[in-house]
């Protein structure tokens, strides 16, 4: 092939790649920061801005106040939301991969299949919310995720499982206390110093994730899948773990396991 005839094949790659990528969001208005923050500006009193199929990317939205909106089937992928304001938003199957959420509030939203891969998730406060969706290489370090409900409703899964996925997550000193995290994949997370005191894990999947230091007092584990899992130092009073299975478990020496069930009787 002539080096002319390489360049024009370069350029089509270029071409389509970048026309696929058009493509994949056509029909999404695109709005910059001014004009989103005048679409919430004109939104009468008390009613839920609509910005539904919007398309965000790349925009940088930090410390926007979004409160109540309906951001459903939005496109926010690498857009800086730092310290934004999304209490009681509607994040149904949108998309934020790759985006700074860090320091971000999302009390009460609901986020079902909605695209979290690679979001920073640092210090963000998720209260209450509502989550099903892809949060593979998040970093949830420090976040709150309390009262949450990210479990499975197993009346509605026609097309598969559709649960959180939060596999190779960083989520070192991450709260997730009081929640339901039933049939979550932890898999591969790093979960060190974490809190799940009175947490539902029913059958989660911690396989090769480290819970060091974690606190699961009075955790829900039964039937959990604890392949290879890392629980040096820690805390399992209570915690029940009938019919999880243990294999490769690691730390289990060290850790606190007083009034604790269905653990392993020779790691005890």
């Amino acid at each position: 092939m002539s080096a002319a005839s390489k360049a024009v094949a370069v350029l089509s790659c270029v071409l389509f790649a970048v026309l696929a990528v058009a493509a994949e969001w056509e029909g999404y208005e695109r709005l910059t920061r001014t004009q989103l923050l005048a679409a919430i500006a004109d939104t009468a009193q008390g009613a839920r801005p609509e910005l539904k199929a919007k398309n965000f990317s790349d925009a940088d939205l930090s410390g926007v106040d979004f409160r109540g909106a309906d951001l459903s089937a939005s496109v926010m992928n690498g857009a800086k939301l730092g310290g934004a304001r999304l209490d009681r938003c509607n994040l149904t199957v949108s998309f934020l991969e790759r985006a700074n959420l860090a320091g971000a509030s999302l009390r009460d939203a609901v986020m079902f299949s909605v695209q979290l891969a690679g979001t920073d998730l640092t210090g963000a406060d998720l209260t209450g919310a509502r989550l099903i969706g892809d949060l593979r290489k998040t970093t949830l370090s420090k976040a709150r995720l309390q009262r949450m409900n990210a479990a499975p409703d197993m009346k509605n899964q026609s097309m598969g499982l559709m649960r959180a996925n939060i596999v190779n997550a960083i989520a070192i000193e991450a709260d997730f206390s009081d929640s339901d995290f039933s049939r979550t994949d932890f898999s591969f997370s790093d979960l060190s110093r974490s809190k799940m005191l009175h947490t539902k894990l029913v059958r989660a999947d911690f396989s090769g994730a480290v819970l060091a230091g974690a606190n699961l007092s009075n955790a829900d584990l039964r039937d959990a899948t604890l392949i290879d899992t890392d629980f040096s130092g820690a805390n399992l009073t209570n915690a029940d773990f009938t019919g999880a299975t243990f294999r490769g478990a690691r730390g289990l020496d060290t850790a606190i396991t007083n009034g604790a069930r269905g653990l392993p009787n020779s790691d005890r």
